[in-house]
């Protein structure tokens, strides 16, 4: 399970995970306004991380962002580590 830190929100913390085909599943908010993020959970469950993305990110709330919005963060932040970590690691001698 993937763990991300929400700055500016409600919410505190949203766990979720990716299944290896690029889906998110078991969205969790931790803190916020319970009903609106179990129907956000519910909705973005099984999608692809792309167009989770393409949805929600950009949506305001307060502080110039929302808990929609820090799910967008959260799953990028997740594809550059993915993305990172498939790098092939370059020789100090070159």
């Amino acid at each position: 399970m993937q763990t991300y830190l929400t700055k500016g929100t409600c919410s505190r913390q949203i766990l979720f995970d990716v299944t290896p085909d690029n889906k998110v599943e078991n969205v969790k908010f931790i803190g916020g306004c319970s009903g609106n993020l179990q129907g956000i959970s519910r909705l973005v469950q099984g999608k692809d991380v792309d167009e989770v993305i393409s949805l929600l990110k950009g949506i305001k709330c307060r502080s110039n962002t929302s808990c929609p919005d820090q799910l967008s963060k959260a799953l990028e932040e997740y594809k550059e580590r993915v993305a990172k970590s498939a790098e092939p690691v370059k020789d100090a001698a070159e």
